[in-house]
């Protein structure tokens, strides 16, 4: 998501520039609403905000090649996010595009802020329990400049929810049990969330001081070159370039895409800015196109190399290296796009897909053409990784996977990283961080408050009581919990609050830690297709001009699916094999097996949502095709529930599967394509 001049739009990638004006307005009005709306400036002022962020960028490059002291590089950069998201964000609409006497008081403020933490040194540290009058004055200034942060990038709902978690530490005391604490006063709640690491300078600072800005930095130089531009092309061209094939285009160009990016709704921008004429012209309903667009872009969230802001938290909860967190991920993002393609291919046949579109090609070279002009970068999908095997920290690797993109970009004169694009990649690497990073210093006052009050603990006794102890409802329950959590806040909120409230209750039942953050993690992912907040969705409704709500249900269609399966990670014994883990007795044969199951099951449960297998389903066909997918995805799960329900437990319940789901495209094989039910 970088522009050219920092007067312009950040929002909108460049590739988007297909989109005629009206639609680009109606989508960049979407965005601002989630993601705040940026002050264009000129002159001084846009020189001055562009040397601030460019600081930013070279500061955190610094910090991760060079040793500087974690509480120190925390203090820095929230005093560099604060700054610039004053300067940047208008504290309302009608302000914007000019930088008002309370914007320039409330930035020096931080920075005031800021030299009070830092001069205050160990010394401050030290008498956290025992605060100065002072300390207690800047701990709520740092409180409400965090607060004000978060209101201007990402709305008032983030910061609402903090407050209110704020008065439960101060109030709880007057709670019935379980929800009851001793209580709270500013002396002791204002200095945990202010001057120690468990509150805003907490997990998720640090996380977005040492990796996603680095990331942000990353996904500013691919599109600066013009990688992004290329991946968008050669998916195109490798399938063929026909407007028949606009579908598989969508899935794979929206992986190429998004796993550099790891941003949903810039994913769903450029891809429906190209492909949207495409599917039109071979019959796709508007509200159709935009789901499956949305469901692509949501697909940049769950994506290795990069996948989205959350997944560089679980690493930090989990004490885990970050290769690790690519490695889980690995097998459900290709399940996720293997159901994204049964649900096309069905697509193809159910909308019945004219054959006649092919007659215009939207590719001007062929793959292997622009493979041969511009295949270097790919190399953004695997250097990474490959610096990552090579034993490299995250932070070193992301700065080295950085280097290689720019040095690449030379090959090509068009993409070479000149200085004035390197002063671009910068400057948006900075200001692209903002919304998240004000997200994680407001997320640190809900965990600051969690591990001081013991809400964790409390929760989820309360959830493993209302399920009764069973690990099925209480995954359930964490499920809804997660969904709910996620229709007023973004993804690294989501997963933040989830994380540290609803974890807890699956780790007592005896989940995996790492499986119960992987299930909480996807289902945080949904906030991206769920209003409120369902930014993919609406954006993709207005570039198709469909209704955004029938949007957002076309969406959970196509992802429906595959967000069925993260249930496995916590309620099947072999579950943990669908992240590339083993519990004790598993061989990789039962990693194998689980995954061709979850294939199978999910190409059943994609033809029971589309209501089309070989031929159209009748109703009572497409509760079958659902049954037998539910029995090869969750066969222990759904075993159980009809056997609480009936009485009757089914014997293998995954070969009953298998039976089922066979017999029904058998009998869909010979019946005559004419008696195709409605």
């Amino acid at each position: 998501m970088t522009t050219a001049n920092p007067s312009e739009e950040h929002h909108l990638p460049p590739e988007a520039a297909a989109l005629d004006e009206d639609t680009a307005h109606k989508v960049e009005e979407l965005i601002e609403q989630e993601e705040g709306a940026l002050n264009r400036y000129r002159g001084p002022l846009l020189w001055f905000v562009t040397g601030l962020a460019l600081a930013m960028s070279v500061f955190h490059l610094y910090a991760a090649i060079d040793i500087v002291p974690t509480m120190y590089l925390r203090y820095i950069h929230v005093g560099f996010v604060l700054t610039l998201t004053f300067l940047m964000y208008p504290m309302a609409r009608r302000f914007r595009h000019r930088l008002m006497p309370w914007d320039i008081a409330l930035a020096a403020l931080a920075l005031y802020v800021l030299y009070y933490l830092i001069a205050g040194g160990d010394e401050l540290t030290d008498r956290y329990v025992f605060p100065e009058p002072m300390d207690l004055v800047v701990g709520w200034m740092l409180i409400a400049l965090t607060l004000e942060a978060a209101r201007r990038t990402t709305g008032p709902i983030m910061p609402g929810i903090s407050i209110v978690f704020m008065l439960y530490a101060f109030f709880g005391n007057h709670l019935p049990a379980p929800w009851t604490h001793q209580g709270y006063d500013s002396e002791r709640l204002v200095p945990h969330l202010t001057i120690t690491l468990e509150g805003i300078f907490g997990t998720a600072v640090d996380v977005s001081s040492t990796l996603i800005i680095l990331f942000t930095i990353f996904g500013a130089v691919l599109q600066v070159t013009g990688a992004g531009k290329f991946f968008v092309d050669f998916s195109f061209a490798l399938m063929g370039g026909k407007a028949t094939s606009a579908g598989r285009t969508v899935v794979l160009s929206s992986f190429l895409l998004g796993g550099p990016s790891g941003s949903g709704v810039a994913t769903t921008v450029t891809l429906g800015s190209v492909a949207w004429p495409m599917m039109k012209r071979v019959g796709y309903a508007p509200h159709d196109a935009g789901g499956l667009l949305a469901a692509g872009g949501l697909g940049a969230i769950i994506s290795p190399p990069v996948l989205g802001a959350a997944a560089f938290l679980i690493a930090e909860f989990l004490k885990i290296s970050y290769l690790q967190v690519i490695e889980m991920a690995i097998i459900p993002t290709c399940l996720y796009y293997a159901s994204l393609l049964f649900m096309v291919e069905l697509d193809q046949r159910r909308i019945g897909v004219d054959e006649t579109a092919d007659g215009e090609t939207y590719s001007t070279e062929s793959a292997g053409t622009l493979l041969r002009k511009y295949g270097f970068h790919l190399t953004s999908l695997v250097s990474i990784v490959g610096f990552l095997l090579w034993g490299y920290s995250a932070t070193l690797s992301v700065v080295y996977a950085s280097g290689v993109a720019a040095a690449l970009s030379w090959l090509r004169r068009e993409c070479a990283m000149t200085p004035a694009k390197l002063v671009t990649a910068l400057r948006e690497g900075s200001v692209q961080v903002l919304n998240v990073a004000a997200t994680c210093a407001c997320a640190g006052i809900i965990v600051g408050v969690v591990t001081l009050t013991g809400l964790g603990l409390k929760f989820s006794e309360i959830a493993i009581r209302y399920a009764g102890g069973s690990l099925a409802l209480t995954a359930v329950y964490t499920g809804l919990i997660v969904w709910v959590i996620g229709l007023a806040v973004p993804v690294t909120a989501s997963y933040i609050i989830s994380a540290v409230i609803a974890a807890p209750a699956l780790i007592k039942l005896g989940v995996p830690d790492f499986a119960a953050h992987m299930f909480i993690f996807y289902y945080a992912v949904l906030s991206e297709v769920s209003p409120p907040t369902a930014l993919s969705p609406f954006a993709a409704a207005a570039i198709t001009g469909a209704g955004p709500y029938h949007t957002t249900l076309m969406a959970w269609k196509y992802t429906l699916p595959a967000f069925l399966l993260p249930f496995v990670f916590v309620t099947d014994p072999l579950g943990v094999g669908l992240l590339l883990q083993r519990s004790p007795g598993m061989g990789w044969d039962d990693v194998a097996w689980i995954t061709t199951l979850a294939t199978f099951g999910l190409g059943l449960l994609a033809s029971a949502a589309q209501g089309f297998g070989l031929r159209m389903m009748a109703g009572w066909e497409r509760w079958a095709t659902m049954l037998a997918g539910l029995l090869l995805i969750f066969p222990s799960a759904v075993d159980g529930l009809l056997e609480w329900i009936t009485g009757v437990s089914i014997p293998s319940p995954h070969w009953a599967g298998l039976a089922l789901g066979a017999a029904l495209l058998a009998a869909q094989a010979l019946r005559p394509r004419v008696a195709a039910a409605g």
